[in-house]
């Protein structure tokens, strides 16, 4: 008879599968919240291209083609840059990488974003393992 996944004591649930909290890939290997940065970051991109190419062509209209064009760019070479950057690594590489690049870089701004406050050491790790 299989062992049960269920505590008889108090009906908690003793196994839970590895992958049950991942967040799944949506589009090109990008998870939900890499898919809305991508877009986000393109789209803007493509916004500020279209204004400038609808202020030279005189044409408003070039301004939602460029950003639905920027945004279909983006998240195409996006999500294949973004496969390649996590590719063996943990799951939560990216949000620590990002983490670890503004509390560096931006200290001020990562406070105030609420960024968590990271161990930061650069130096050499002994194990003190040599020989006697």
């Amino acid at each position: 008879m299989p062992t049960s996944t269920i505590s008889p004591a108090d009906g908690t649930v003793t196994f839970l599968p590895h992958r049950l909290n991942r967040q799944p890939a949506i589009v090109r290997g990008l998870t939900a919240d890499e898919l809305w940065i991508c877009a986000g970051l393109s789209g803007l991109a493509g916004f500020l291209l279209g204004l400038l190419l609808a202020w030279l062509a005189h044409s408003i209209a070039l301004l939602p083609t460029c950003i639905v064009a920027g945004v279909a760019v983006g998240v195409f070479t996006g999500g294949g840059l973004m496969r390649r950057l996590k590719r063996g690594r943990p799951e939560t590489w990216l949000h620590r990488r990002l983490h670890n690049w503004g509390s560096q870089h931006y200290p001020g701004l990562a406070q105030r974003l609420g960024f968590p406050n990271l161990v930061q050491r650069s130096g050499f790790w002994a194990t003190r393992r040599g020989a006697r």
